[in-house]
């Protein structure tokens, strides 16, 4: 599976009400807490590939609502994701692989055990609108600032270039530009700014 996403920087208001006028839905809002963790036998900053355990739970009222939730704390839910490096050199197109986890504390166990550190703690607040078949998130990211990405994810990897141009011509049709795309992580803009170290 690949994930072909093109990341920008954005005032997420002007953002959703462009959506809007286009006829998106929004699909979803979600807190996410994402625990990033470093490899006992590879340095993942070296080799642009990440593992992390993500937190989620509903934003009823979306990112602009409410910064916690009053949905049920027993909602939220935990992943494990492992991205692998960049593939392509205009956008973040990315290997990923994701599983669901019953149990958080158990899987910081069983990271713990094989000699995984966590490395840092991305939060944000994140709205998920559907638009001409991609996945449009507002990202409003603690430390970092306010973010659009346009993702798709696709099997085939001859089929990266052509799915990349949409979504440049999707973020377009909503004003915004896709050569000020930012291809580092939150994680890498959080540590860049010296917030990101527990």
């Amino acid at each position: 599976m690949f994930e072909v996403e093109i990341k920008v920087p954005a005032d997420i208001d002007a953002v959703r009400e462009r959506l809007r006028e286009a006829g998106a839905e929004r699909v979803d809002a979600r807190r996410q807490r994402d625990a990033y963790y470093d490899a006992p036998h590879r340095d993942f900053a070296e080799t642009d590939e990440a593992l992390r355990v993500r937190h989620e739970s509903p934003l009823p009222d979306g990112i602009g609502g409410e910064t916690e939730s009053s949905a049920d704390p027993d909602a939220e839910t935990t992943k494990l994701t492992y991205k692998g490096p960049l593939l392509d050199e205009g956008s973040k197109t990315r290997t990923e692989h994701e599983t669901a986890v019953v149990d958080g504390e158990a899987m910081a166990g069983v990271l713990s055990g094989l000699g995984f550190e966590p490395a840092a703690i991305v939060e944000k607040r994140r709205e998920f609108w559907s638009f001409e078949g991609f996945t449009v998130t507002l990202d409003a990211v603690d430390g970092v600032g306010e973010f659009v990405e346009i993702e798709r994810e696709i099997d085939d990897e001859d089929a990266i270039e052509a799915t990349r141009d949409e979504a440049l011509e999707a973020l377009d049709r909503l004003g915004l530009d896709g050569d000020s795309q930012i291809r580092t992580s939150y994680l890498g803009l959080l540590l860049a700014d010296g917030d990101g170290a527990d």
